[in-house]
C-alpha cells in the first residue's frame, strides 16, 4: 500500500509546525538583520490583515505572534524559530499601506520591507496575504513587482475566509489566480485561510514542508 504524496506532505507538515516555535528577533531596519541561517519564510500583507494571526495558527500558539486590531501595530521585521533540527524561520513583516501612521513612519516601513524582499538570499518564499472579503489592491500590486523584480518565489494566501461566502470566496480566488498569470515569480495556487477556523492550515503548512524538503 503507497501513502498519498499528499497525505505525507501534510504529516510533513503538521510535524514541522507541532515541534516548539520561539521569539528569537526583532529587526527595526535593515543594518540590525540577524545573520543569514537555514531557510526563511516571510509574511506580508497589508495592514490588519491577519499575518500574526495566521503565524498563531500554523504554529498552534495562540500568543507567538503578537495580535492586534489596531492596524500597523508591528513595525519591525519579527523572527520566529521552530526546532534547530528543522532549519526554519517564519519572518512577520510590517503591514504596508496604513494611510493614518505618520508618513514619514509608513515610507520607513515600506523601505524596510522592499530591502528586505530584495537583499536576503536565505529568504526562499514570500506568502502575500489578501482579506478575501477585498481582494487584490493596488498597494498590494506594488508588493508584488517588487517580488518579481527581486525573483523571490511568492504565494498569494487568502486570509479570513470565514467571513465570506463560498461563492464569493471562489470568486475572489478565481480573480486573483488570474491576476497572478502576469507575475513571473508568483506561485500559480492561491490558498483560501481562516485563522479562526483553521480551515486551510495544513495545506499552508504541507507548502513549508514541501519547500523545505526541496532545499535540502
Amino acid at each position: 500500500m503507497t501513502t498519498d504524496p499528499d497525505a505525507k506532505l501534510i504529516e510533513a507538515g503538521r510535524k514541522l509546525f507541532a515541534g516548539d516555535w520561539q521569539f528569537v528577533f526583532a529587526s527595526p531596519s535593515i543594518e540590525t538583520l540577524p545573520p543569514m541561517a537555514g531557510l526563511e519564510v516571510a509574511f506580508a500583507g497589508r495592514s490588519n490583515v491577519g499575518k500574526s494571526s495566521l503565524i498563531n495558527a500554523l504554529t498552534g500558539r495562540n500568543n507567538l505572534a503578537r495580535t492586534s486590531h489596531t492596524p500597523g501595530r508591528t513595525q519591525e521585521l519579527i523572527f520566529f524559530a521552530g526546532p534547530e533540527r528543522a532549519g526554519l524561520r517564519l519572518v512577520d513583516m510590517p503591514g504596508y499601506g496604513y494611510a493614518a501612521a505618520p508618513k514619514a513612519q509608513v515610507a520607513s516601513w515600506t523601505a524596510l520591507i522592499h530591502k528586505f524582499l530584495l537583499g536576503r538570499a536565505s529568504l526562499g518564499r514570500v506568502y502575500v496575504l489578501i482579506d478575501a472579503r477585498h481582494g487584490l489592491k493596488d498597494v498590494d500590486l506594488d508588493i508584488l513587482r517588487t517580488l518579481d523584480k527581486s525573483a523571490v518565489s511568492y504565494q498569494v494566501v487568502l486570509t479570513k475566509a470565514d467571513q465570506v461566502k463560498a461563492a464569493e470566496l471562489e470568486a475572489c480566488r478565481g480573480k486573483t489566480e488570474a491576476a497572478l498569470a502576469k507575475h513571473p515569480a508568483a506561485f500559480p495556487e492561491v490558498l483560501a485561510t481562516s485563522s479562526r477556523t483553521g480551515a486551510g492550515m495544513a495545506e499552508l503548512r504541507a507548502a513549508v514542508a514541501k519547500l523545505l524538503e526541496e532545499r535540502r
